[in-house]
């Protein structure tokens, strides 16, 4: 199972998310609900990067996979801050979407920052 998890600042703002743990759901190479997650996931990473001109702080296991975070720096210009919270949301309501047909693979939780 994928374990999705989004952290909200105290404003409401996207800070994080993190994604560990295999679908299953799938032989490997056709598994459809790894490769969906995956590719918003990575695509949310370079979109912070490319058309935010942000560099998150990111960790992942290249070798094995399943493991991904993504944090936000607190440093954004205004901006910055707008255009990442944009693709966050939208990466937020990608995983919703993918959580609502698949749920026996992947779970999604929202957490708020202390």
């Amino acid at each position: 199972m994928i374990r999705a998890q989004i952290q909200r600042d105290q404003a409401g703002n996207i800070v994080f998310f993190g994604l560990t743990g295999h679908a299953d759901a799938g032989p490997y190479g056709s598994d459809i609900v790894c490769a969906a997650v995956s590719a918003v996931a990575i695509g949310a990473v370079n979109g912070i990067e490319q058309i935010a001109k942000v560099k998150p702080l990111v960790t992942m296991d290249a070798e094995a996979g399943g493991h991904l975070e993504c944090r936000l720096p607190a440093d954004l210009t205004v901006d910055q801050a707008k255009t990442a919270q944009v693709i966050l949301a939208n990466l937020a309501l990608s995983l919703e979407s993918i959580v609502a047909d698949y749920a026996d693979y992947v779970t999604l939780k929202y957490k708020v920052e202390a």
